[in-house]
């Protein structure tokens, strides 16, 4: 006989009515009763915190449904109180799939104060978050070259800008295709982007991503802001550099913020080591974001495709017009089929880090990251090394590592990246970039990663107080405020690898 201890305090948390699970907030031990809207669940199992336990039963075969959508198929009988988890659900998901196209409904949109922040307008019309001067290299052979210029810069120039950064690569020699296409696009977008007050490109010279083809690929370069040269047509490269990147800062440093709309925010979503409760706190939260900044007029820009599967159709239904579905499936597509031809199954994403934090599936990661874009309506796709255009929800093409689509959602035009996180990591990318914490516990534990708990929302804070908190600071942070990872020095890129080095 199992002893029972009743719980009065609010133990687990339900998302839908329709739901088969709900998530649990602490560790909960075989034997106890827990409430439930006045409901008692006599826990079948010990289930850690995070993890699902069964408040519907299910029979093996049927949906399990989490967020009022399935997030796999039962692999056996599941009684209410069992521990929901990979020992008895598995994903549906197998390849591509069909999708049907139908006319969204209009759009709701919020009555809110007028939000501006204090950005530097360019000459282009988009409007930067830092005034730095950025070191790109167009190959890896010359990253350390860049990078001891930056250092010997901020050294030397210190105060005048905001930083001089390097960010080198491995990549842009022995590449082909598809390969050398990409490395090329992503250089050229971080040459444009609005946060460079200044850029300085080395090449090497004898590379297959010629310093040449990448500047004529670069859109809206301003001439007066940009500095170049091939390493190997020089004598001494670090005093060429510091001579380049002091004529930059001659310019830059008579820039001054202004106050800008909050239709000119580029706002990156971003999610990194999920857990149970990053799709009930610090998504959903984003996505109160997104939404805020799409109202305004501004763009906030989902990535991570392979992070889309088994939630593709909550997106494609919010799909603008019929050429935005298409070209949505086409990216959807087209990823699974990377997948497939690469002899790897489309459902293999779930870290063991996510399935230790209680993700189970491929479509519960999913379901819970897709939230990050709100109910905004989508209204471009974009391919990955394309900048976003209109305003508005945007979704690019980039796979779901952290510093791989964080690069690609800086070099698409993102000013501020919001990265919810559930495990916590220190990584930084060249925009500045908020963790967002989805549990209290990480946020406690590591203060000198995490910007903002979302945990507080399953702590009595509502959903809209900590939206309008967390909006506050993606407004402070637009206007100069450092991040974590800023102060940390966490600024890294990385460049999608995708097919043959010679």
């Amino acid at each position: 006989m199992i002893k029972t201890t009743s719980v009065p305090d609010e133990s687990i948390h339900d998302v839908d009515p329709r739901d088969h699970v709900a998530t649990v907030l602490r560790d909960i031990v075989a034997g106890e009763t827990l409430d439930l809207h006045g409901r008692k669940i006599l826990s079948r199992a010990d289930i850690p915190k995070g993890h699902k336990i069964a408040i519907r039963s299910a029979l093996a075969g049927e949906d399990v449904l989490k967020y009022g959508w399935p997030i796999g198929r039962a692999t056996a009988d599941i009684a209410i109180g069992d521990h929901v988890h990979v020992h008895n659900v598995q994903t549906k998901l197998s390849g591509v799939e069909g999708y049907v196209w139908k006319q969204p409904s209009a759009a709701v949109i919020s009555e809110q104060p007028a939000r501006t922040f204090m950005g530097y307008r360019r000459a282009n019309g988009r409007v930067g978050t830092r005034n730095e001067i950025w070191v790109l290299c167009t190959v890896g052979c010359v990253a350390n070259t860049a990078r001891r210029i930056a250092e010997k810069a901020n050294a030397r120039f210190a105060g005048r800008v905001d930083g001089v950064h390097a960010f080198p690569h491995p990549f842009g020699c022995s590449q082909l295709g598809d390969d050398l296409i990409h490395t090329r696009k992503l250089i050229a977008g971080l040459a444009a982007h609005p946060n460079a007050g200044g850029v300085l490109i080395l090449g090497l010279g004898c590379e297959n991503n010629q310093l040449k083809a990448l500047l004529e690929s670069a859109p809206d370069l301003d001439p007066a802001r940009l500095r170049s040269f091939t390493t190997q047509m020089v004598e001494d490269e670090l005093e060429d550099g510091l001579a380049a990147i002091e004529s930059l800062i001659a310019i830059a440093e008579q820039d001054r913020r202004e106050p800008c709309p909050a239709a000119d925010l580029v706002v990156g979503l971003k999610c990194g080591g999920s857990d149970g409760f990053s799709g009930v706190t610090a998504n959903p939260l984003v996505g109160r974001i997104a939404d805020k900044v799409s109202d305004a007029g501004g763009t906030p820009v989902l990535t991570e495709i392979p992070e889309v599967f088994g939630a593709e159709q909550m997106l494609l239904d919010r799909a603008a017009t019929r050429a935005v579905f298409d070209s949505a499936v086409g990216v959807i597509d087209d990823f699974k089929r990377y997948f497939i031809d690469n002899n790897q199954p489309i459902h293999e994403n779930p870290s063991p880090g996510n399935i230790a934090g209680g993700i189970t599936t491929l479509e519960e990661k999913s379901l819970g990251a897709v939230q990050k874009g709100g109910r905004s309506t989508l209204v471009e796709v974009i391919r990955y090394g394309e900048r976003v255009g209109p305003h508005g929800l945007t979704l690019l093409e980039a796979p779901g590592n952290d510093a791989v689509s964080s690069t690609a959602l800086t070099a698409a035009g993102a000013t501020v990246i919001l990265f919810t996180t559930g495990r916590g990591t220190p990584l930084g990318f060249p925009a500045p970039t908020l963790k967002i914490a989805s549990n209290s516990a990480l946020a406690d534990r590591k203060p000198g990663w995490i910007d903002f708990d979302a945990g507080v929302v399953l702590s009595g804070q509502s959903m809209d107080d900590a939206a309008d908190a967390l909006m506050d600071l993606v407004v402070e942070t637009a206007s100069g405020k450092a991040t974590k990872a800023e102060i940390n020095g966490e600024r890294e890129i990385a460049i999608w690898k995708s097919g043959v080095t010679l």
